[in-house]
């Protein structure tokens, strides 16, 4: 059975103080919530992990990502921050191959492969971010564009490495612009990923991982996009900054 998930990625976003009472709100709604049936998972700055990670750990349904890690186990790369630091701190997950990594720091599919292998070493869970570009969309290539970023970088992998795997799929011309992909477009890619997953790894594997959506989700149009039969939930960006925007989403998730 897939997991339902919904994810915040802070991105360079929220001081301390600001990031301490947004995950008190998160944590106090949680708790006010019956059993929840999702996984809600938090990805703030590398600097708030550790401290977030405390605040959450009493709470099965809450995780805790990091939004990248380095290629290198260890070493004389100033500013680096590598997948067992991560983990030390109880840090579950990391998010690898964002289109703003891939865009504003060029990373390549060599990289992210290193990335990856450095993530299921250290026991990290990846969420491996794949989506298209605008154009490529207005020339109907999001389908050859999306396959040659799932098998550059998990085409290799073990049935137990991508067993970790959580995918989630970002238009890329959705991100932080307000355009949101069609309810019909996010779960025609969706499929298309689930299908890719069935070719390459069966049936079981395609039927048990967790693919979200990403690219302006917010409450008025979530629950018709968390509504498709393949979309898991959301990988989201702006509206998690507020606790009552996320909350909202993963409350719209949990009730599907």
């Amino acid at each position: 059975m897939r997991t339902k998930m919904v994810a915040g990625n802070w991105k360079m976003n929220h001081d301390f103080p600001t990031a301490v009472d947004t995950v008190s709100e998160i944590v106090d709604r949680m708790e006010a919530m019956d059993t929840p049936e999702v996984s809600v998972v938090i990805a703030p700055p590398y600097l708030h992990l550790e401290a977030i990670q405390q605040m959450t750990e009493d709470f099965p349904a809450l995780h805790t990502s990091a939004q990248d890690c380095s290629e290198h186990e260890s070493g004389a790369f100033t500013g680096e921050v590598s997948a067992p630091m991560i983990h030390s701190v109880g840090c579950e997950y990391v998010i690898l191959g964002h289109s703003e990594r891939r865009a504003y720091h060029g990373e390549t599919s060599e990289q992210l492969l290193k990335k990856m292998s450095r993530a299921f070493s250290a026991g990290l869970r990846p969420i491996y971010c794949v989506g298209e570009q605008l154009q490529d969309r207005y020339d109907q290539k999001q389908e050859a564009i999306v396959r040659e970023q799932l098998n550059d970088v998990l085409g290799d992998l073990t049935e137990e490495e991508m067993n970790r795997v959580v995918i989630a799929y970002e238009p890329v011309w959705a991100i932080g612009t307000g355009e949101t992909a069609s309810a019909e477009q996010a779960q025609e890619m969706h499929a298309f990923i689930r299908g890719w997953i069935n070719e390459t790894f069966g049936a079981d594997l395609a039927d048990s991982t967790t693919v979200l959506y990403g690219g302006s989700c917010k409450p008025a149009n979530a629950a018709e996009l968390f509504s498709q039969p393949d979309v898991d939930g959301g990988l989201i960006g702006g509206a998690s900054l507020k606790a009552e925007d996320f909350m909202k989403l993963v409350e719209i998730r949990n009730a599907l």
